[in-house]
This record gives C-alpha cells, sequence and structure tokens, in this order.
C-alpha cells in the first residue's frame, strides 16, 4: 500500500494505491493519522482511485481514520472507489456513516 497526499486550503486528500489487506491497512492507519495530526485538516479525503484490491480491512482503515479526523472537527469523505469497494462499504452499512463516492457507474438490477 502506497500512500501520498496534498493538503491545499485545509483539505487533505490522501491517494491510496496497491493492494489494501490487512497488513496494507495495519501500517496505513497510523501514517495517514500522522499526517492528519500534522496537517489538521479541516476537510479529509481518502481517494481510493488506486486501489487495486480490498478485503475488508479497509472498513477498519475507514472507520479508523473516520474517527481519527472527526475527532478534530475535519469533515470526511472517500472517494473514487472501485465498484467492488463500494459494494463491500455498502454492505457494511459505512456508507450510512459517511460519504463514499464510486468512481465506476453503478448498475442496480
Amino acid at each position: 500500500m502506497k500512500i501520498s497526499s496534498v493538503c491545499d486550503d485545509g483539505k487533505l486528500t490522501v491517494f491510496l494505491s496497491g493492494e489494501l489487506d490487512h497488513h496494507g491497512a495495519r501500517n496505513s492507519i497510523p501514517k495517514i493519522s500522522e499526517i492528519i495530526n500534522f496537517e489538521l485538516p479541516t476537510k479529509t479525503v481518502l481517494d481510493f482511485g488506486g486501489v487495486t484490491f480490498m478485503d475488508s480491512s479497509g472498513i477498519a482503515l475507514a472507520i479508523g481514520i473516520y474517527k481519527r479526523a472527526t475527532n478534530i472537527g475535519s469533515d470526511f469523505s472517500i472517494t473514487n472507489t472501485s465498484k467492488q469497494a463500494y459494494k463491500v462499504f455498502t454492505a457494511a452499512g459505512i456508507s450510512k456513516l459517511m460519504k463514499i463516492s464510486c468512481a465506476e457507474a453503478l448498475t442496480i438490477n
């Protein structure tokens, strides 16, 4: 899991790329929390555009970062998820807790 970030005018965007599995989530949560602690953003966005695989560990990462961001008063959202990641978040009810957008068009049957 690779992490990069940009903070502009109080908006922190954290770009994730690679596989988001147990190992990736466990290592990423403290790194992203450290970035939030340094930047103290008013808005935090996790960009999943580069995530090639995500299992339920992505839920742990999302909740951990959501808690850290909202604890400092930062709005939080997730953007550019794949269909698969969006379905994982939605099935777990995470989309009721935070804003999540999918990069791909979803078809509802």
